[in-house]
């Protein structure tokens, strides 16, 4: 039998080192001049294993007032603490510890700045306290119970509570290596921050912070070359989001100095050494090579027991010999590799590792589950009263009790009080917690949008009429002659003369005139235009005697009319509630009934505005929009008729921005000519026996949407 063990280095090592050069130059950028006197040092680091729980143990010269600022990575896993005037006297970089999770601890100083590193073997949860001069880091691994809320991968500093934070910028840079980096600027150390993963995107929220209108934008970083191809930022309530869109393979790490924020998406290259195709699976543990001939399977799970310091158990139903030969492959690939072969399962419970066969284990895992059934059906209920802010008694009870998706267990009720707004819940304890965090979701303000409408109609009419009288008369003899120019604005053409003079008047202005009647043969004057009477010109041509008189009368009106009328409705209302505002007038008119008599009904003629509204992650808004621009019409027999302007769509928009939803462009032109045939047809003089009318209409109909987000701080105003 040969037997070979063989540890060798990992891609996982190369990135430790990576991240160590990151927080090097990190802090290079941050620290002071080293010229500064130092008001602290680290000493000593030790580590303690206690059960399930590391304590590791930082010791300084002087007395710490406060935990300093730390945040924790999931991969790799390590925790990061920040030591502002320390430097480093303990008397070496890095410390190994071979037991325990912590695999070892880097002290990194620059500056008047020093940076404690802990490289974990698995992802653990710490809680730091201050012992005198000491700092005791507890660190316990992550709760991985059924039913237990998924842990983040990674913690950093919760917010302090206070307000005014904000974020001053945010950047993108390409590293040297190919990795795409996203630096936010924060206004100060103390704004919290959660970042996790969600599907293929990186989701990071600053909590309490405010976003300025001028970062809530999306930057196309696709042409940097690097794994990222997006950035979004918005303002989610009053918290600011970004969210990190990267493309293909790609690993990420988070950390922070001072008010310096920085996510790093690495890309992840295929390893030619790998036996499973891909990534995804994420073998992460340190590399080994084994090379075995009919070895016991029980021996086999000793060697990697003692390769990887874990505590393996092994059921007595694993028996049987294995023959393998493994070059450079991750630990826990191995592992899974001989499980797998033997028809073998694990089970992780901390650092213990359970190895029994399939069957066994399945069979264990169903009495366990039958075993909490059968308690859950005879665990004491409680009643817990919620008192609710903002959402509706009855719609929390639907929720709650919906026979598709229940959220209590069948022992469990639940009863409203409408009056005080109050929901009653019986069930057990662990159902309760889980009715807690769903009212703690949705039992939230509502935001709540202002939609301004503006609907503009502008016209641009011309009208010009032109029209022409003309006609012959004649007179008994014995008449004395004369000639007469007359006109007038009302379009008058009696003509009367006196003997011995010409003027102009009325028949019968004095005693013994003469009356002339006007005999027309062309009679085309002009038309009147919105009630106006067109201008005329007058001219009579007689000859000496009186007896013979020729007429020509020129009528002409021209109009030029401007309007603009602009609407503009504004209506707020929630998130995704319909909203409706309307003003106008309601016509009457006669409509038949089913016994033959008839009843007055209306029909509205307003300008209304229907709209609901939807924000979206981002900070834009979705509008279901309908608009009316309705009025009253020319008058016909059965009534007013009623002039209808409508759009409706479905549009998306940004906070504050504006949106052309509609418009409707009219031009109307016509060119009339009545005419006398083949008079009219002459050049020149065939404008006496013709008249024109030209028509030209433009209207034009816009509807313009801009809808805000209103604010908290808009609201309290």
């Amino acid at each position: 039998m040969i037997t070979t063990l063989r540890k060798t280095g990992s891609a996982a090592g190369g990135a430790a080192r990576a991240l160590v050069a990151a927080f090097i130059v990190s802090l290079a950028v941050a620290a002071a001049p080293a010229a500064l006197a130092q008001a602290n040092s680290i000493e000593s680091v030790s580590s303690v294993q206690q059960g399930n729980t590391t304590y590791l143990r930082i010791a300084l010269k002087n007395a710490l007032t406060s935990a300093p600022a730390g945040f924790s990575v999931a991969n790799p896993p390590r925790i990061a603490f920040d030591f502002l005037d320390t430097d480093n006297r303990a008397g070496q970089g890095s410390v190994e510890f071979p037991q325990g999770d912590v695999r070892s601890v880097a002290i990194v100083q620059a500056g008047n700045r020093s940076r404690v590193v802990l490289n974990l073997k698995r992802p653990l949860s710490y809680n730091a306290s201050v012992d005198g001069s000491t700092l005791v880091v507890a660190l316990d691994p992550l709760a991985t119970a059924a039913g237990a809320p998924a842990s983040s991968a990674y913690s950093f500093a919760k917010a302090d509570g206070r307000s005014g934070h904000a974020l001053r910028d945010i950047d993108f840079r390409r590293g040297k290596d190919g990795e795409g980096r996203v630096v936010v600027d924060l206004s100060d150390p103390g704004v919290g921050v959660d970042v996790r993963q969600q599907g293929q995107t990186i989701v990071v929220d600053f909590i309490g912070t405010r976003l300025p209108d001028n970062l809530r934008r999306r930057l196309d970083v696709a042409d940097f070359g690097t794994p990222v191809k997006a950035v979004r930022a918005s303002q989610q309530g009053d918290s600011a989001r970004l969210v990190i869109e990267p493309q293909g393979q790609w690993e990420h790490n988070a950390y922070q100095s001072d008010t310096q924020f920085v996510v790093e998406v690495k890309p992840l290259r295929e390893d030619p050494n790998r036996l499973v195709a891909g990534t995804q699976p994420g073998y992460r543990g340190e590399r080994l090579s084994l090379n075995f001939q009919n070895v016991d399977i029980r021996a086999l799970l000793q060697v990697i027991a003692d390769f990887t310091n874990l505590n393996i158990v092994t059921s007595d139903s694993v028996s049987g010999s294995l023959t393998l030969r493994l070059k450079d492959v991750p630990w826990d690939q191995a592992l899974d590799i001989i499980l797998q072969s033997k028809g073998l399962d694990k089970r992780k419970n901390g650092n213990v590792i359970v190895v029994a066969p399939r069957d066994e284990i399945a069979a264990k895992e169903k009495l366990e589950l039958e075993s909490r059934s059968q308690i859950s059906d005879i665990e004491p209920v409680r009643t817990e009263t919620f008192q609710l802010n903002y959402q509706k008694a009855d719609a929390l009870q639907r929720l709650l009790s919906n026979e598709k998706q229940r959220v209590l267990s069948k022992r469990g009720s639940v009863v409203i009080d409408e009056r005080t707004n109050k929901v009653f819940v019986q069930d057990t304890v662990s159902r309760l917690e889980e009715v807690r965090r769903i009212i703690a979701q949705i039992d939230v303000p509502v935001r709540q949008v202002l939609i301004e409408a503006r609907i503009v109609e502008a016209d641009d009419r011309f009208t010009r009429n032109l029209g022409v009288r003309f006609g012959l008369n004649k007179v008994p003899a014995g008449t004395s002659g004369g000639t007469a120019v007359s006109g007038n604005l009302q379009g008058t053409h009696d003509l009367a003369l006196l003997p011995g003079s010409a003027s102009t008047g009325s028949a019968g202005s004095r005693p013994g005139s003469t009356a002339l009647s006007n005999t027309n043969f062309v009679n085309l004057p002009a038309d009147n235009i919105g009630g106006v009477n067109p201008a005329t010109f007058s001219l009579s041509l007689f000859n000496s005697t009186l007896t013979q008189f020729l007429n020509l009368e020129i009528s002409a009106l021209e109009a030029d009319q401007r309007g603009k009328v602009v609407s503009s409705p504004r209506v707020l209302t929630a998130d995704q509630g319909k909203a409706i505002i309307e003003q106008g007038t309601e016509l009457p008119y006669q409509q038949a009934t089913s016994s033959g008599a008839t009843a007055i009904q209306f029909r509205k003629a307003n300008l209304k505005l229907e709209v609901t509204p939807q924000i979206t992650p981002e900070g834009n808004v979705i509008l279901d929009v309908q608009v009316n621009r309705d009025a009253v019409g020319q008058l016909t027999p059965a009534g007013f008729a009623i002039d209808t302007r409508r759009v409706q769509t479905q549009v998306l928009v940004e906070n504050g921005g504006t949106v052309v939803i509609g418009g409707i462009y009219e031009q109307f032109e016509r060119d009339q000519v009545n005419k006398v045939p083949l008079l009219g047809d002459i050049p020149i003089l065939g404008n006496a026996f013709k008249n024109n009318s030209r028509i030209n209409n433009r209207t034009e109909l816009l509807v313009f949407l801009t809808p805000r987000v209103v604010t908290d701080t808009a609201m309290a105003r």
